[in-house]
């Protein structure tokens, strides 16, 4: 079991310290969902699985000269009325190709046996490739010899210099499946792993949670959580594809999610115009998010350099049951990303990176900021635009639904208004014209005489 060296005081955190949502909208679902069940699927709207075979597309419309939430089933074909939807996942085709690609695996209970599938819907007709109703009705059907867990998407580089997009789907064989598509046949096909992600080779036990960051330099940073608590970290280049280097760490429970992530640290205040406000610097350094179903959450620091060797624990993340899922984004809009996790035990906390010392750098720890309970488990949680008016929205996945949080609009405004007060006051500081330094005259502004003699001389 990992323990952190770092000293923790929980008692110097701010209580009165609370999120600034709002629940805006909750969706009831007729069955339960589980960890895998809720994926973004283009830019505005969701995709949630239930799993007596439901598959409910949430986004808002206008109606009515208002935007409203709207909830719909989507009937996606192939998929019986005993299934049972494991995961869900959906993306956009890497440019220059168009189209969204939605995977679904779920389990049909045959009576003697259950049998697994992978169901790919993309719709290759133009003007048709975004339209869910079409996409939904276009599928390939894949017969699975292993029960699937969470199907995730990646891009990996072509030898062509370009990009494409793949599933990767892991299962209880101790694999994880690639899925490519074959652009001349119009289908996606099952390829071996190991010719693009050499690090998911020779698993330790059945992988739970997987993730990918691409990285400068041509590289990228793989994870793997597995059943058995085995953490696996590589940091590859992606034009062999060739793995540099890679770390493993055992942890005492089922690993729930990994997530990498880079982050900035708050430093000193700097600008005089803005009192009080601090600079964010983006470290160029990459950190791991682990959570586990026992143990407390646990980030470790600078991992391209440093590995599994420093870490941080997220302090009473193990006071509510297990960790199910993670997130990492800038809520406050300061620049500087928090930590969002959810428990079985409802709850939904929120961490952010107090600097140590006043410094940036790797040091600092994580302080609990505030949390806010729901009435079931918190399975997924996703931040997107789903208004479309710029300002995000955290769909959060529980047992029992959806949940659509937004920011506060009057803290959101009163936050508007102060940054465009210190914006027009460091624009007009910066137009005033310094009175004591001596103006340069230009060759336009000679005295004539000057400028008569240059004439005559030429």
């Amino acid at each position: 079991m990992l323990r952190d060296s770092s000293t923790r005081d929980s008692s110097t955190r701010d209580s009165s310290t609370r999120d600034s949502f709002v629940e805006d909208s909750f969706s009831r679902f007729p069955s339960q969902s589980n960890i895998y069940g809720l994926c973004q699927a283009g830019s505005q709207q969701l995709l949630a699985a239930t799993l007596k075979g439901k598959v409910v597309c949430f986004r808002y419309q206008e109606l009515q000269h208002k935007v409203r939430p709207v909830a719909k089933e989507v009937q996606f074909t192939y998929i019986p009325v005993d299934a049972e939807i494991v995961s869900i996942d959906a993306f956009n085709k890497s440019p220059p190709n168009r189209g969204l690609v939605v995977g679904i695996t779920f389990i049909k209970d045959s009576g003697d046996k259950a049998t697994p599938f992978l169901n790919i819907y993309c719709d290759y007709e133009p003007g048709s490739e975004f339209n869910l109703d079409s996409i939904a009705q276009s599928c390939l059907n894949l017969e699975l010899q292993f029960t699937p867990f969470q199907l995730y998407h990646t891009e990996v580089k072509c030898a062509d210099g370009g990009s494409e997009t793949v599933f990767l789907l892991s299962g209880h064989d101790q694999r994880i499946h690639l899925y490519k598509e074959n652009a001349s046949l119009h289908q996606f096909e099952e390829q071996p792993v190991e010719k693009l992600f050499p690090e998911l080779q020779q698993l330790p036990s059945n992988v739970l949670w997987l993730d990918v960051l691409s990285i400068p330099a041509g590289r990228r940073l793989s994870v793997f959580g597995c059943q058995n608590g085995v953490v696996g970290l590589a940091l590859v280049d992606q034009t062999g594809p060739e793995v540099v280097q890679s770390w493993r760490v055992q942890f005492d429970s089922p690993i729930s999610t990994v997530l990498l992530f880079p982050l900035s640290c708050p430093t000193e205040p700097t600008e005089p115009t803005e009192p009080g406000a601090t600079r964010n610097v983006e470290m160029g350094s990459y950190n791991l998010l682990v959570t586990s179903t026992i143990e407390m959450a646990v980030i470790f620091r600078d991992v391209q350099d440093r590995g599994l060797s420093l870490f941080t624990c997220l302090s009473e993340s193990d006071q509510w049951d297990g960790v199910l899922s993670a997130l990492v984004l800038d809520l406050d809009f300061d620049g500087q990303k928090e930590v969002l996790l959810g428990t079985y035990g409802q709850e939904l906390l929120c961490y952010k990176l107090q600097a140590a010392g006043g410094g940036g750098g790797s040091g600092g720890h994580f302080q609990l900021q505030w949390r806010r309970s729901f009435k079931s488990p918190v399975l997924s949680v996703i931040y997107l635009d789903l208004t479309g008016d710029g300002v995000r929205e955290l769909a959060v996945l529980t047992l029992k639904g959806l949940h659509i949080l937004q920011h506060s609009l009057t803290s959101t405004a009163d936050l508007l208004v102060q940054r465009l007060t210190r914006r027009l006051s460091a624009l007009a500081v910066a137009s005033e014209p310094d009175s004591h330094k001596p103006r340069q005259k230009t060759e336009s502004e000679a005295p004539p005489d000057e400028s008569a003699a240059q004439t005559s001389s030429d």
